[in-house]
């Protein structure tokens, strides 16, 4: 009888691979899972990916924004981390980032440049933070942005420059913030706005207010619930609504500058100023010739006045 090693001698090679042990096709699946599958974007570590390009990183006590951020990334939940501040570039390389949730981080600053790698992002969850003041640009990048929420933050004022334009931005919510007034011009680059939330803010209605009352009164849709917006101050217009002021109630206050006549007016400004400088040099330039050409002529004789006639003249 033959050897069992007959086999091993004769065997063909493909028969060899479906006869050995398990641990070689293990490794050749783990290598393949490894690599990753083309077109599918990776996954930030501490998080949980789902199909469609889902990153869920909720509640994890975060510290910053994960790395290894990807193409094919769709939506990042980071809501409910310790995510404090956003430095330029957080988001470098989720270029296709619909979707992001910052919710309940305690968030305080956000660098001016923090999205400037998100020109898809259409939604941004900003609510339940700590931000008091945002930097100009901050949201010139998101140009499909849709819907933004700054609601329950510290914000005391919001320049319009921090929102820049954003013409598909449909809805807005400023709620539960520390705002006395909106700055002009906030709303003028939200053209698509449907749905402005804005209670729970402490309203003054003085001249600061204008902007927004007049807004209110031409944009009644975005706004259902204009009518509940009361006045804090001044005292004698406590609980007063903001949509009672006509224009003729701020009569008295000065019109604001449009940023043209601004413009025009820093423009003059240094102009007139050496103009004026000029004409003071010329002048006086003039002054002192004059009076050297008058002191020499008096010398010379020139400026002499008439003699007084003599006792013998034919006009004495």
């Amino acid at each position: 009888m033959r050897s069992p090693c007959f086999v091993s001698r004769w065997t063909p090679p493909m028969l060899l691979l479906l006869l050995s042990p398990g641990p070689v096709w293990s490794q050749s699946s783990a290598t393949a899972t490894s690599s990753g599958t083309p077109g599918v974007p990776h996954c930030p570590e501490a998080c949980a990916c789902a199909p469609g390009g889902q990153a869920n990183c909720s509640g994890r006590a975060l510290p910053a924004v994960p790395a290894g951020l990807s193409r094919g990334l769709r939506a990042l939940l980071l809501d409910h981390n310790r995510v404090r501040a956003l430095p330029p570039g957080a988001f470098a390389g989720a270029d296709t980032l619909l979707r992001l949730d910052l919710r309940e981080n305690g968030l305080r600053w956000l660098h001016a440049r923090a999205f400037w790698s998100l020109g898809a992002l259409q939604h941004l969850d900003l609510s339940a933070n700590q931000l008091e003041a945002l930097a100009p640009g901050t949201f010139s990048p998101l140009s499909a942005l849709r819907s933004l929420s700054l609601a329950g933050n510290r914000l005391a004022r919001l320049e319009s420059a921090a929102l820049g334009v954003l013409p598909l931005l449909n809805a807005l919510d400023l709620r539960d913030n520390e705002l006395a007034a909106l700055a002009p011009g906030l709303l003028a680059g939200l053209p698509a706005l449907h749905a402005l939330h804005l209670r729970g803010n402490p309203w003054a209605c003085g001249c600061a207010l204008r902007p927004l009352c007049s807004w209110l009164r031409r944009h009644p849709r975005p706004a259902p619930e204009a009518e509940t917006l009361l006045c804090v101050l001044p005292g004698r217009l406590t609980l007063s609504p903001l949509t009672a002021f006509p224009d003729a109630a701020f009569s008295h206050c000065a019109q604001p500058l449009a940023p043209r006549d601004l413009a025009v007016v820093y423009a003059l400004g240094p102009v007139s100023f050496l103009a004026s400088l000029a004409a003071c040099l010329v002048l006086g330039s003039m002054l002192t010739a004059c009076r050297t050409w008058r002191h020499c002529a008096t010398a010379l004789g020139w400026l002499k006045g008439p003699r007084d006639p003599g006792p013998g003249s034919p006009n004495a």
